[in-house]
């Protein structure tokens, strides 16, 4: 008689799994069989996109960017909003006399310098007065009524349009800082929801403010509104993508804001009001509350993944065969509200982290800054005024070329090569132009000024996008939006100098450019995330750093002594 074959000896109708793929979502669970099997693992912020499927990956990458076109409305309205024509006293009485005779430039706003900004009685000098009457403007560019021309904010008050440009700035500022870490700690879907709300309704604030302070104080709610939705936008949609199209849903975001500042001024010249322009950028923003509809636009699943609301994830890898099972997930989830667990005295020790931190905004402070001195370096070194449509074109070009070349080289070449070649190229277009400017021709001057303003955009750019990829999920809405706000500190130089009336323009654009030519040595320090899968916490977040100058030999130096996680 003989004996049943062991268990062990026997075969098994469908042989076990390897180790490594049990924890697949995307696997039908095994045939029984005698052997013990490894434990189920936790999926990965990897495995949780892949879960989407491609097709609701990507139609929820293109609602992430659709509201990019109308955000361009809000947050680059200004120049338009601002613009000074040339202006003239308006007379008392019906008939003007010809004695007036004023045209003002741009440049030249302060009382008591400027003809226009009084009124000659009897053609003499002797006989001088205020303009009580107000002024006469002949709008030739940009829109018919602004806040300039609507409240006469020249001459004696045109100090309120450089305060109007530093306060819309101060907002984006704050917005970036405070929508940021409350994307960290209460989730991104709760902090799109809330900053779209305050978008809509501060934007309708700001269209009906009877005068400037009152429109001063909605420009700033709204600009801390805007650029909460276009940072947490960002980074949700960082975090819908895997490595391979990362760059690329990055780079269609960044043309849409591109198209949107292009229609921003075909809008501009369609209704010619400035309470018209605002109004179609805020009023378009309410259609997009729908995606606090349950299922439409849910959490970022990697931010699922750090919350304590994560439960069984266990079961994650059954619900997989349902075409909405992330929707499910996500639904159950939020039933039992929790937030990420922040270590801050871990936080505080993370030195590379707080490092590749420091060095991005860095970098963002200095080509937001710098871009200023390049669009504006004609008309403060040879006294040239270029026409608004030129400048507004030309930077808004500018920003899309770079957007271009970026998805041209970035993945090819890795990020800290390509942002180390454009502040190369920011730096010595700067140096350029200050060394050589008594030699140079004008046209030798408007190629080193695009020259240079094609690159610092391409480094503002590529610096966000980079601070996404390094910074762990756990903290990537503070730092991304860190990053941003070094970036508008950057940018209230703009503003300033126009306050000042452009004195010492030369010795600001020195100063940016000796610390550009720094910038390009600190980004040597940053590492490489091309191709990376994004850490998800401090400790993740802590083995980005930089590879060895030398390929097959290590660096011993403390802070590059651990290696960069794997491709």
């Amino acid at each position: 008689m003989t004996s049943p074959p062991s268990p062990l000896a026997s075969p098994s109708p469908c042989p076990p799994p390897p180790p490594s793929l049990p924890s697949s979502p995307t696997l039908s669970s095994p045939a029984p069989s005698s052997l013990p099997l490894p434990p189920a693992l936790p999926p990965t912020g990897e495995v949780m996109v892949l879960a989407l499927g491609r097709k609701k990956q990507r139609l929820l990458i293109a609602l992430s960017i659709l509201p990019n076109l109308f955000l361009a409305f809000l947050l680059s309205s200004d120049p338009l909003l601002t613009l000074a024509p040339p202006f003239r006293c308006r007379l008392p009485g019906p008939s003007p006399a010809p004695q007036v005779t004023n045209i003002s430039v741009r440049t030249e706003k302060r009382d008591g310098d400027l003809p226009q900004c009084k009124q000659f009685v009897n053609g003499t000098r002797s006989g001088v007065k205020d303009c009580d009457a107000g002024y006469d403007y002949n709008v030739t560019e940009g829109l018919t009524h602004n806040i300039v021309t609507e409240w006469d904010l020249v001459c004696s008050r045109y100090w309120l349009v450089p305060v109007e440009e530093v306060c819309f700035i101060l907002g984006t500022l704050t917005g970036c800082l405070g929508l940021g870490y409350m994307a960290d700690r209460l989730g991104r879907h709760k902090s799109l929801l809330v900053s779209l709300m305050l978008a809509v309704v501060f934007g309708v604030l700001a269209c009906v403010s009877p005068s400037p302070p009152v429109f001063i104080t909605m420009r700033f709610c709204l600009a801390a509104a805007s650029a909460g939705v276009y940072l947490t936008l960002y980074v949700t949609r960082v975090e819908l993508c895997d490595p391979s199209l990362r760059l690329l849903a990055t780079m269609m975001s960044g043309l849409t804001v591109f198209a949107g500042e292009l229609l921003l001024l075909a809008v501009a010249l369609g209704c010619g009001s400035w309470r018209g322009l605002l109004g179609t950028g805020a009023a378009p923003l309410s259609l997009f509350l729908c995606y606090g509809i349950p299922g439409v636009f849910p959490e970022s699943p990697r931010w699922l993944l750090l919350s304590e609301r994560t439960g069984d994830m266990n079961s994650f890898t059954e619900r997989q065969r349902d075409e909405d099972s992330f929707t499910e997930l996500d639904t159950d989830l939020s039933s039992s509200p929790g937030r990420p667990r922040l270590s801050f005295p871990e936080l505080l020790h993370s030195r590379n982290i707080w490092k590749n931190l420091c060095v991005l905004g860095f970098t963002s402070f200095i080509s937001h800054g710098i871009s200023h001195c390049y669009s504006s370096f004609r008309g403060d070194v040879r006294g040239f005024t270029p026409s608004f449509y030129w400048t507004y074109l030309l930077s808004v070009c500018a920003g899309g070329g770079a957007w271009l070349l970026l998805w041209a080289t970035v993945d090819r070449f890795g990020r800290r090569g390509i942002l180390l070649l454009a502040m190369t190229l920011t730096g010595l277009a700067s140096l350029i132009l200050l060394g050589l400017m008594d030699y140079l021709s004008e046209s030798a001057m408007t190629v080193f000024s695009i020259m240079g303003l094609f690159s610092s955009q391409a480094a503002a750019s590529l610096s966000i996008l980079f601070t996404a990829e390094v910074m762990p999920t756990i903290i990537r809405g503070s730092g991304v939006g860190a990053v941003m706000a070094l970036g508008c500190v950057g940018r209230l130089s703009s503003p300033l100098m126009d306050l000042r009336n452009h004195y010492g323009y030369f010795l600001h654009h020195v100063v940016y450019s000796s610390l550009a030519l720094l910038a390009v040595l600190s980004i040597l320090l940053l590492p490489e995330s091309k191709r990376k899968p994004l850490p998800q916490t401090l400790a993740d977040g802590e083995q980005y750093r930089r590879p060895p100058l030398v390929r097959r030999r290590r660096d011993n130096v403390p802070l590059l002594a651990t290696p960069n996680p794997e491709t």
